[in-house]
């Protein structure tokens, strides 16, 4: 604490009554409640006169805050006119901080505050004494509350809500122009003293920006700051209590301020010419080059539009205004020629497109610059007169007519002779050609306009002096017609006439085609080519013509087949015809000309079949024949060795049906070669129901000669396979060649039954049914003819 503010203190200690040195004085006030003595007195009107308990009325107490003292402060001191001195009452204090921040003494009365107090922390106490008697413990006076308020002192420093401020304000603003509001607070008591009482000023920041000191408001104090010198700006601002006076406490923050932009700069080109080059190869929309012209400002106030004005290049280069780098671009508009102009001049102008008209003052808010475009020579590509060529060709030319020519040159100032070609991709059949020099396409075989009407060709130009620079140009070649193809039929006839038929009457309407397309359309003519006694043609005059009978009856078994050659004719130039055959035949037709049969050869090959079909169904014959004699031939060669080779060896096979076997290795039933040949059995031949316990590795063995007989083939496989273990499955060889001892049961086959010394008797057959009737005429019919002979 500094020496102003002890003075302070102790000033203010002086011009304040000191609690410490002063006793509070009470006065009765009368009690609602009344309480009556041992007897009751009467008054001047004859009324009982009852005794009023008097009570206390507290008054405030005051105690200033921030005691420094080592003892316990002194509040004040309660005192009750029951109270004679001599110790028989007691003061009882309660309320807050009763007992602990405040205590009293019970005989004297006296308060005392045992610590500080903070008047920020709370601004007054409320609290309740009472006065009792000490023996009887009975309150000689009712309770009643009073309040200990606590002085001010100032002692807190006025407070910022923030320690930096940010504020903003256009540049080039008028003087006093209000930036932004600053606002302390100060914990002290606003109602007593100037302790709350601040006063703004500014520490950091002047000239440039002043404050109000009653409400700390911020405005500029310099005329045209501008951001472009400077932008950013640090002040610091002082709040001060008491008034600002001496001996005040204060408090600082600080707000930086920021000049914001206004559009108060015009764009400049850093330069007033600027040259640049470009290849007259460069095609349409290539970028030249650019121009950009600075601007102080920013944001939306730097933003610059470009556009040419004026010059001798308007109509061939355009420019184009790029946002994020605020460049012009200036591109190609029009195809350039360095042999027709070698340089351009253009006028640009840039202009801001936010203009603020509070500065239109300062001058236009635009500039220009000239801009020069020097166009460089390339070698370039010969150039076609045309930029595709069309000719027609009637498709009966001969071969080396020239169709049509092409030309190109070399745009270059010195000018390089042009070779001729043809890509040979548009013209794979290579019915065209071109002569190299001069461009000339002739014909190299014939045209049909029916096959292709019209070809698509490419020709290429190239320098000789630089054949990789090359140049194509379509050329389309359209075929005219000629008419070189006579009329046919439009479709195959199959025509026939009944024979009842009458004279007159119409068995056929037939039609022709051309392939030919004459411009006035087509226009056929039909007649015969000789007269025939049988049939007659009718033109239609619409291109068509019907085909009549010229007499009565028809007989298919005199003639079942009439053929009438038709003469076909157009009318284009030269005239051309063909003769077609129709093939008439006679059928028999019922009474409404619906035709029920006709020849032998119609009933045999039905209508309409084609000879390819015929064709086809004989090929599908001799095949099946040529199959069947080949099956013939390999049963004939595969004859199969009897099992008998003798009459002395005659042995049983006993084959069983009823197992399904385990496919093409199964060998479960028998071996052949074994019942051919007994004594090849071994006697150690391993078992093949189980798994062999060694496994050989199986050996390769050598393919039979072409000329070895099949069986023997079969015996040397079927040897390798019974021999190898480790072939699946694993069956048992067993032979069949024996046929062992005789059952117990004897022979259950019926062929001895015949020889049995007794008769058996199959009537009963005949009653299982008619199905065993033949079996029991067999039996039974056997012995009565036995008998009878």
């Amino acid at each position: 604490m500094t020496i102003q503010q002890v003075l302070l203190l102790l000033l203010l200690w002086m011009w304040l009554p000191h609690p410490c040195h002063t006793e509070m004085l009470f006065r009765r006030t009368p009690d609602l409640r009344s309480k009556s003595f041992g007897g009751r007195a009467l008054g001047s009107d004859g009324k009982a006169i009852h005794r009023q308990k008097r009570g206390w009325m507290w008054n405030q107490f005051f105690l200033l805050e921030e005691y420094t003292g080592s003892d316990y402060q002194y509040v004040g001191k309660l005192h009750s006119d029951q109270d004679k001195g001599d110790g028989s009452l007691k003061y009882i204090l309660s309320g807050d901080g009763a007992g602990t921040l405040f205590i009293i003494d019970e005989k004297t009365g006296d308060i005392h505050a045992t610590r500080r107090i903070d008047r920020e922390e709370k601004a007054f106490y409320t609290l309740r004494a009472q006065a009792i008697n000490r023996r009887t413990l009975r309150p000689v006076e009712p309770e009643s509350e009073f309040v200990i308020k606590i002085h001010d002192i100032n002692d807190n420093e006025p407070t910022f809500p923030e320690e930096v401020y940010t504020a903003s304000v256009p540049e080039m603003s008028v003087v006093g122009t209000s930036v932004v509001q600053v606002t302390a607070t100060d914990a002290d008591d606003p109602s007593y003293g100037n302790s709350a009482r601040i006063i703004y000023s500014i520490l950091q920041g002047q000239p440039y920006f002043s404050v109000e000191p009653e409400t700390g408001i911020i405005r500029t104090a310099l005329p045209n700051m501008n951001r472009e010198n400077r932008e950013q700006y640090q002040v610091v601002i002082q709040a001060k209590d008491m008034g600002g006076q001496m001996g005040g406490l204060s408090g600082t923050t600080t707000v930086n301020i920021t000049l914001t932009d206004v559009n108060d700069n015009p764009p400049r080109f850093p330069q007033s010419t600027i040259h640049l080059r470009i290849p007259e190869s460069s095609p349409v929309g290539t970028a030249i080059g650019s121009v950009k012209a600075t601007d102080a400002d920013t944001g939306k106030n730097a933003e610059v539009e470009y556009r040419i004005i004026d010059g001798d290049g308007t109509d061939m280069f355009d420019i184009v205004t790029q946002k994020d780098t605020q460049e012009g671009i200036i591109t190609v508009r029009k195809p350039l020629d360095y042999e027709t102009r070698r340089l351009y001049t253009l006028k640009v102008e840039a202009e801001n497109t936010h203009v603020d008209p509070r500065f239109y003052y300062l001058g236009p808010f635009k500039d220009t610059i000239i801009v020069k475009i020097s166009v460089e020579d390339v070698d370039e590509p010969p150039v076609f007169s045309r930029s595709s060529y069309l000719f027609e060709v009637h498709e009966d030319i001969e071969l080396g007519t020239i169709i049509g020519t092409v030309m190109a040159r070399d745009p270059d100032s010195a000018s390089s002779p042009i070779r001729f070609s043809l890509d040979r991709h548009t013209d794979l059949d290579r019915i065209f050609n071109i002569h190299s020099g001069n461009g000339s396409i002739y014909t190299s075989k014939p045209l049909d306009r029916e096959i292709s009407q019209w070809h698509n060709l490419s020709v290429i130009a190239a320098e000789i002096n630089n054949p990789k620079d090359t140049t194509r140009v379509p050329v389309y070649v359209r075929i005219l017609d000629v008419n070189d193809n006579a009329p046919q039929f439009a479709v195959f006839y199959d025509t026939f006439v009944c024979e009842n038929a009458r004279a007159g009457q119409l068995i056929q309407t037939i039609s022709a085609v051309d392939k030919d397309d004459p411009l006035g359309g087509q226009k056929f003519f039909f007649s015969l080519a000789a007269v025939n006694p049988n049939f007659t043609v009718q033109d239609n005059e619409d291109n068509t013509a019907r085909i009549l009978t010229r007499r009565n009856g028809f007989s298919r078994h005199e003639i079942s087949t009439y053929l009438l050659p038709v003469v076909i004719s157009d009318n284009d130039y030269p005239i051309q015809s063909s003769t077609g055959t129709l093939t008439i035949r006679v059928c028999a037709c019922d009474s409404r000309g619906n035709m029920q049969s006709c020849s032998a050869e119609a009933l045999l090959l039905p209508a309409g079949l084609s000879t390819g079909a015929l064709v086809a169904i004989l090929l599908c014959i001799i095949i099946l024949l040529v199959i069947v004699v080949l099956f013939a031939a390999l049963k004939r060669q595969r004859k199969k060795e009897p099992l008998i080779l003798s009459k002395e060896d005659i042995r049983d096979n006993i084959v069983s049906y009823n197992d399904e076997g385990g496919g093409e290795e199964d060998t479960q039933a028998f071996d052949i070669g074994t019942l051919r040949n007994p004594a090849a059995i071994e006697d150690k031949k391993l078992r093949r129901d189980i798994i062999p316990e060694t496994l050989f590795v199986p050996r390769r063995t050598p393919s039979a000669p072409d000329n070895t007989d099949v069986r023997d083939f079969i015996n040397q496989r079927l040897k390798e396979h019974d021999t190898d273990p480790s072939a699946p499955p694993y069956d048992s060889l067993a032979t069949y060649a024996y046929e062992g001892n005789d059952s117990i049961a004897e022979s259950l086959s019926s062929l001895e039954s015949g020889t049995t010394e007794g008769d058996q008797n199959y009537d009963y057959l005949r009653e299982w049914g008619p199905r065993f009737n033949k079996l029991a005429e067999m039996y039974g019919g056997g012995e009565s003819d036995k008998d009878t002979s």
